[in-house]
């Protein structure tokens, strides 16, 4: 038996909570899994984990080797990425999640610069607005635009994202220009996000010096996705409040005019989110330093 497999195999059954879910992100069969912990149990003389239908639990001499375990891994992959850094040379499969709208605009298009510099590191990303259990998922980092609710992990701010108020021309035809943001609350059609968490749209809050102004309209398109709303205004259906790193092509090309310019967001912090119980290894700390220099290309830092 692989020792350090079955240490492996078993922080994962952990951290996830399932074999099923260990299986997964080890790329492992289910059963190898139950193998090595059924191993390693053998050769500690001592049962680790409670098994039943539902869940898995660790037994009292599980909690206590899953502690030290932990820090023999973590250890371990310091050292590695120690060695890795030395050589300048991070190495290894680095699993990503992203918001939609920055992956898709800003991140993935900008990756062959990464890739070229550490061709030795290959990502596996996904791409939501949702929360993500990052131990469980097995997944490194995150980036997300807004607050981080989960106080666990360690937040870095990269950068930061602006609104802008615009809709179509031929909207702005049938439908007088508003002097004041009240102006949007009838006779308007406001296509707004919904925000996954909380699954209500998200507020359009603008201000002008000491002015503050709420809008919500009484007619409303709504959308989980911000790319998706300005894609229906695009169709000209509405106004959007959209982010300003994706309408600005829109706005040079004519295809979107913006309105109540001098009415602004607070604009809204980016972060790069890890789990704090793990070292920062070196193909984490390279992707992160390379977000913190893409946002500032971008002008998108704070």
């Amino acid at each position: 038996m692989d020792k350090f497999q079955a240490m492996q195999a078993f922080v994962r059954v952990v951290e996830s909570g399932t074999f099923t879910k260990a299986a997964h992100t080890l790329d492992l069969p289910k059963t190898a899994i139950s193998r090595l912990i059924a191993g390693l149990e053998g050769d500690l003389g001592t049962k680790l984990l409670h098994r039943t239908t539902r869940k898995v639990s660790m037994t009292t001499d599980g909690g206590a080797y899953y502690e030290r375990a932990v820090r023999l891994l973590g250890d371990l992959e310091e050292l590695e990425g120690a060695v890795s850094r030395a050589k300048s040379n991070p190495r290894g499969r680095l699993r990503v999640d992203l918001p939609v709208p920055l992956g898709l605009a800003i991140i993935l298009p900008a990756l062959p610069e990464f890739i070229e510099r550490y061709p030795d590191i290959e990502f596996e990303f996904g791409l939501s607005d949702r929360p993500v259990d990052l131990i469980a998922d097995n997944v490194d980092c995150v980036v997300r635009a807004g607050k981080i609710f989960d106080e666990s992990l360690v937040a870095r701010r990269i950068g930061q994202v602006e609104q802008i108020l615009c809709a179509t021309p031929g909207y702005w035809k049938k439908h007088r220009r508003p002097k004041h943001p009240s102006d949007l609350e009838s006779g308007h059609v406001l296509i707004r996000t919904i925000a996954s968490r909380t699954n209500r749209p998200f507020p359009i809050v603008v201000r002008k010096g000491n002015e503050e102004v709420e809008v919500s309209g009484s007619r409303k398109l709504t959308a989980n996705d911000l790319t998706g709303c300005l894609t229906m205004c695009l169709a000209g259906l509405g106004v959007v409040h959209a982010l300003s790193f994706i309408a600005d092509a829109h706005l040079v090309s004519g295809a979107l005019e913006s309105v109540l310019d001098d009415w602004r967001a607070e604009p809204t912090p980016v972060f790069v989110a890890y789990p704090p119980n793990r070292h920062l290894s070196a193909k984490v700390r390279v992707f992160i330093d390379w977000l913190v220099a893409l946002f500032v290309k971008s002008n998108l830092n704070s």
